[in-house]
């Protein structure tokens, strides 16, 4: 327990760096002058900063251990979290992000990697699950106390008061945490060795769009445009956004953890993921298709929020797959998929509202939303084709 909660202090402070920008967007966008392009580029550039170390993080984890490795890899937050507290140029704050990203690579890939490593095999997908709906408390950070924070005391001195947190949850990584058994016949192969033999495994393969896929929207939704989707359609103030998304926030811890004990009570993960995939589609396309009131359009992002949260049974569903000597390298390169198509997918729906920047905002929105939609109903399409692996 005292492992689980000191992880679950350091993904608090991901999940908040991964989500906070949507709240503070339209006054950053102002203050340093940053158009929605720019704007989707600083999510990327956080979620490039995250990918970029997975290999590396996948080989430490098999050969150092998790507790070197994200305590060390967390300085890098730090310093990212104290350059946005101070920046004044668009340069600063692409930096910034990047190095947050960087710092935040390690987190839950360290917890993942000892779940596997220390528990039975059927609890994998619950304490992934659990660690990351309780850890979604960091959205909830990232929404009304946020923007309270940001009329107080300004969103730079709540920046300096993350930085604080994240060295303190460094320093607690580094103390309490204690690494499993290493395997020693994998302890000395290479950096990137093993992966060939991960992405030989044919069970994967109709994992892999719904991994880039499933959560890409969902981060992308609220990492970045439900704050500024509030604000251009509805007309919502910095309280009233940060009040919408904390129902999204909310709905994202709450839908991680019903997700978590589900593979063991129905005996599929396949299905599990499938159904809430479709879902999380069908509202996207909602959002896409028709005219909707204030309350129905945040309801319905609110279930985006819950039912896209089926990364931790589909982790699970992938590491079934995965042998143990491999598992370090194994769950990394299932994560550059879910982070890396967020990497992706943020850029283009930047570029694609910078080019609509003249059109209706509700219009523009509507046909973000519906894309979101369509790809997921296409990863749903073929990941149905895959083989269960029950817990």
């Amino acid at each position: 327990m005292p492992i689980f909660l000191t992880f679950l202090a350091a993904y608090v402070l991901s999940q908040f760096y991964r989500s906070f920008l949507a709240v503070i967007a339209p006054e950053l966008a102002v203050e340093i002058q940053l158009d929605p392009q720019a704007l989707g580029n600083l999510q990327a550039l956080w979620i490039a900063g995250f990918v970029l170390t997975q290999f590396p993080v996948g080989w430490a984890l098999d050969t150092i251990g998790p507790r070197r490795t994200v305590a060390t890899q967390m300085i890098a937050a730090v310093a990212g979290a104290l350059l946005f507290a101070t920046a004044h140029s668009a340069l600063q704050i692409n930096i910034a992000m990047l190095l947050i990203g960087v710092g935040c690579g390690s987190i839950y890939m360290g917890a993942i990697y000892v779940f596997g490593r220390v528990h039975a095999p059927g609890r994998f997908a619950l304490l992934c699950s659990w660690l990351l709906g309780i850890g979604t408390a960091g959205n909830l950070l990232a929404a009304s106390p946020l923007a309270w924070a940001a009329e107080t005391i300004g969103w730079r001195g709540a920046m300096f008061a993350m930085a604080a947190a994240t060295a303190m949850s460094a320093c607690s990584v580094l103390l309490l945490v204690r690494d499993p058994e290493r395997i020693v016949t994998h302890a000395r192969r290479g950096l990137f060795s093993g992966i060939g033999d991960i992405l030989s495994i044919r069970g994967l393969w109709p994992l892999l769009p719904m991994t880039g896929i499933s959560y890409a929207v969902v981060l992308a939704e609220r990492g970045l445009w439900a704050g500024p989707y509030f604000s251009s359609v509805y007309g919502l103030d910095p309280v009233a956004r940060g009040n919408a998304l904390l129902l999204m926030a909310a709905a994202m811890s709450a839908g991680a953890m019903l997700y978590g004990p589900l593979d063991r009570i129905l005996g599929t993960r396949k299905w599990i993921v499938f159904g809430g995939g479709v879902i999380t589609a069908a509202c996207f396309v909602s959002l896409g298709l028709f005219e909707l009131q204030l309350t129905t359009a945040a309801l319905l992002i609110g279930l985006i929020g819950c039912f896209g949260m089926t990364y931790g049974v589909l982790m699970a569903h992938g590491r079934s797959f995965v042998p143990d000597h491999l598992l370090g390298r194994g769950i990394t390169l299932l994560n550059v998929l879910f982070i890396g198509g967020a990497g992706v997918l943020q850029p283009l729906s930047g570029a694609f509202m910078t080019a609509m920047a003249g059109a209706d905002p509700a219009k523009a929105y509507a046909t973000l939303h519906l894309s979101f939609g369509l790809l997921l109903l296409a990863a749903c399409a073929v990941y149905v084709v895959s083989r269960d692996k029950r817990a």
